[in-house]
């Protein structure tokens, strides 16, 4: 079963990699002791050997070799080490002289072999009562060629394997204590260091719903210490966003009271008869114009997101860019004039300046444009607005037609422009405008929405410079829906 929990899992990962040691130790060390206890085998025999080699060598004088390999081998008999006898072909035969079968050898012994010269060795004998893995230590007696055995051989049970896992059984214990004691700490403090920091994560999460949005220092992994200043970002982007939308409502408040209170105050004339003849009309025309003020305020507030829905759809159109300025400059022409202001349009002298776009996405975008320019250059003494388009490139190398908005009003304070197509923001918060904020921040989808950017920026040497950059040919391809929207002349701008 897989532990539920980051840490338990942790735990259990560095429980394996502690049972994965214990093995490996465990492995080196029965190879190890087994070479030791079989070297210690051999050189025991070899001890062996030395000891009664000389009395072998003196029965082969005087032709009692049987008789005293036979008492030698007695002796040895309580020491669970037997006496064997080599032929001249390094055969092993018993001391009756019958050769054992096929299994029994050869040792090997060398040819040029001197009296006296020892090999040492490992055979596995299964015959004549032997079964199973012997190490030896064989020492010549003769040369090649002279009668009766060539050697003896002096063999013993291989028990190094049980001797080294016994060793590795009384190890192990030890080695796990110790591996306890060293990762078992450092286990916790490893855990810990990866699910503390995510506990903290995890708390802070349970407090954004209500609104309790706060930054965590940096701590743990690399891994974590990055989730961890995403969910700052993230935290800063949401309590901006409750922000914005505080502000947002301050503004709808202002907006929806103002002509509310205009309605209200024109309907109460009406109908206590205050308001007669001229004036009737008069207070009907006011009525009509606060309400229609209310029904774009209403449309502009839901336009963004049925823009990013898709229930807003371009559908393009091949168009001149300079007849769409030329347009937009006589709509706004009679506003610019009464305000006193020079509204003028540019283009790039000689340039082709077609473009498949939505004409009325177009003329929404460039109408909020111009109503902010209105906006920011009113009160301003000769004030002017010039509507350009000219040849542009977007990123990947893609044929573009630019489209700005320049006036002469005061621009942009430091740092504002980078905000100016978010929702709801206003350059001055305590401007107490019409606009609802959400005029720049539509031409930026609608921008999108044709695979294009928006821009804003201050004008050299004074005022600013908003405008967007469409492809020639919209990308990604638009849905099949209806016209983005109506005009915005008299839209609420940003």
């Amino acid at each position: 079963m897989i532990p539920r929990s980051l840490g338990a899992r942790l735990l259990a990962a560095f429980a394996l990699l502690a049972l994965a040691l214990v093995v490996a130790v465990g492995g080196a060390l029965f190879v190890a002791l087994r070479g030791l206890h079989q070297d210690a085998t051999l050189g025991a025999l070899s001890d062996v050997a030395g000891s009664v080699l000389p009395q072998v060598r003196e029965s082969i004088g005087t032709g009692q070799l049987r008789g005293t390999v036979l008492e030698v081998r007695d002796q040895l008999a309580a020491r669970n080490i037997d006496l064997l006898l080599v032929s001249a072909d390094g055969r092993l035969r018993s001391i009756s002289g019958a050769a054992a079968a096929g299994s029994f050898g050869p040792v090997l012994l060398s040819q040029d072999a001197l009296p006296g010269q020892e090999v040492r060795g490992a055979l596995d004998l299964h015959d004549g009562g032997y079964d199973g893995r012997y190490l030896y230590v064989a020492t010549a007696l003769r040369r090649v060629g002279n009668a009766g055995p060539r050697a003896v051989a002096f063999i013993e049970a291989d028990r190094s394997g049980a001797l080294a896992l016994a060793d590795v059984g009384r190890t192990i214990p030890v080695v796990i204590i110790v591996i306890l004691l060293i990762a078992t700490p450092l286990a916790l403090v490893l855990a810990r260091s990866v699910t503390r920091p995510l506990r903290r994560i995890a708390a802070a999460t349970s407090d954004i719903p209500a609104g309790r949005a706060t930054s965590l220092s940096l701590e743990g992994p690399a891994e974590v210490r990055n989730l961890t200043g995403t969910f700052n970002a993230m935290s800063a982007e949401m309590e901006a966003t409750r922000q914005r939308e505080r502000d947002l409502l301050a503004n709808l408040r202002h907006d929806l009271r103002t002509p509310l209170t205009v309605i209200a105050g024109f309907a109460t004339a009406l109908r206590d008869g205050t308001a007669r003849g001229a004036s009737a009309k008069t207070a009907a025309r006011a009525i009509e114009e606060e309400a229609g003020r209310l029904e774009r305020l209403i449309t502009e507030v839901g336009a963004i997101e049925r823009i990013r829905s898709g229930e807003e759809s371009i559908r393009p159109e091949l168009l001149d860019a300079g007849e769409v300025l030329a347009s937009t400059a006589t709509r706004f022409g009679p506003r610019a004039a009464a305000a006193g202001i020079t509204l003028g349009v540019a283009t790039a002298p000689g340039a082709t300046l077609s473009i498949a776009a939505d004409r009325l996405a177009l003329d929404r975008m460039l109408g909020n444009l111009v109503e902010n320019a209105l906006a920011a250059t009113a009160g301003e003494q000769r004030g002017s607005i010039v509507i350009q388009a000219g040849p542009a490139t977007l990123p990947g190398e893609v044929d573009a037609i630019r489209f700005d908005v320049i006036d002469d009003g005061p621009g942009f304070t430091p740092g504002a422009a980078a905000h100016a197509f978010e929702r709801f923001w206003r350059a001055d918060p305590a401007r107490a405008g019409a606009g609802s904020g959400l005029g720049l921040a539509i031409v930026q989808e609608l921008a999108a929405a044709h695979g294009g950017i928006a821009h804003a920026e201050n004008h050299t040497p004074r005022g600013a410079r908003v405008g967007f950059t469409l492809p020639r040919v919209p990308w990604p391809a638009p849905k099949a829906g209806p016209p983005a929207g109506e005009p915005a002349d008299g839209s609420i701008a940003g």
